[in-house]
């Protein structure tokens, strides 16, 4: 089958197409022609060599996709071949066939096509899990950095939606624009003192639940946005992994930092979490309440464009790699 292969980790050169072997499912799992795959910035650490998958995983890249299924294990009750699904995968999303445990898959949400289905259900996962675990409730304001990419723009309908004051920061007008047609009540440029503007928007009290891409680099400005109590979930490394953290300000504000991934998690605990995320979200997306993120649709074949514009910062909302029809 077709797959990106990356010999040697390094730029975008190291991404190339090759044939490797269709891979077969075990009694639990389920194999499927993809359709379509979500591009995330946990791939470019990939190809960098600073994100390799869990012991005994696929070193193909990609953490989401979806498409068609082609055959099942003998385990597996819900899906059937031809059936249409979505998948939340440790690795082998960027191939013309994938694996995945039976409970890591979903059928798709109502009135959302597969392509664009294939860019949801990492981002969503990643988001509930998160937002359960800093136990996010009404009132409560949530900061979310990076507001006009996959995550941000989910994040902020998700809370939106649970009844929270919603933050966020952004790089430019239009961005910033994004995030206030997508739940945004506070949206603050990044290039400015945003502390100090998410202080004044909440007259003084900041964020209850900071999501954090960016890691080392925003470490010390997110424990002063923290509110008292406040809560700091750490996804991603953007801007570096090693910071400096007042003891002494977090202590006084009696606040929580940890940090998670998605990737590494027990099957049995990702299911959960797809169950999760259908039995809250898959609602909220048929009845509007949340919008995917825009799309911007790349050919599995330029999957070096798809890297290279992801990374060069000017995206809005999700890039997601589509494979031809099999003929």
């Amino acid at each position: 089958m077709h797959a990106v292969i990356v010999s040697s980790p390094g730029d975008i050169d190291a991404l190339e197409l090759g044939e490797i072997a269709t891979p077969q499912p075990a009694p639990d799992e389920v194999l499927v022609r993809t359709v379509a795959s979500g591009v995330n910035r946990a791939d470019i650490l990939q190809r960098e060599g600073h994100y390799p998958p869990p012991a005994g995983v696929t070193d193909v890249i990609g953490l989401e996709a979806a498409g068609i299924v082609e055959a099942v294990g003998e385990d597996v009750t819900r899906f059937a071949p031809g059936d249409e699904v979505v998948a939340l995968l440790a690795g082998g999303g960027y191939a013309e066939y994938f694996v995945a445990p039976e409970g890591q898959l979903l059928p798709p949400p109502s009135g959302v096509d597969l392509m664009t289905a294939a860019g949801v259900l990492e981002v969503a996962a990643t988001v509930v899990s998160n937002m359960d675990a800093a136990s996010l409730k009404a009132g409560e304001t949530l900061l979310t950095h990076g507001g006009s990419g996959g995550i941000g723009t989910f994040a902020m309908q998700y809370a939106k939606a649970l009844g929270c004051t919603v933050a966020t920061t952004a790089g430019t007008e239009v961005k910033l624009r994004h995030c206030r047609e997508h739940g945004a009540d506070i949206a603050l440029d990044y290039h400015e003192d945003w502390v100090q503007g998410l202080k004044d928007a909440t007259e003084g009290k900041g964020a209850d639940v900071i999501l954090d891409i960016m890691g080392a680099k925003y470490l010390e400005s997110n424990v002063k946005a923290l509110a008292d109590r406040g809560r700091l979930i750490i996804i991603g490394m953007q801007g570096g992994i090693k910071g400096t953290l007042n003891i002494a300000a977090l202590l006084q504000k009696m606040a929580m930092v940890t940090a998670t991934s998605l990737r590494f998690r027990p099957t049995e605990e990702k299911a959960e979490i797809c169950a999760r995320v259908e039995e809250l979200v898959w609602p909220m997306l048929a009845d509007g309440r949340i919008k995917p993120a825009p799309e911007t649709r790349v050919s599995f074949r330029d999957v070096r464009k798809a890297h290279e514009l992801l990374e060069s910062g000017n995206n809005v909302g999700k890039i997601v790699l589509v494979h031809e029809e099999k003929k």
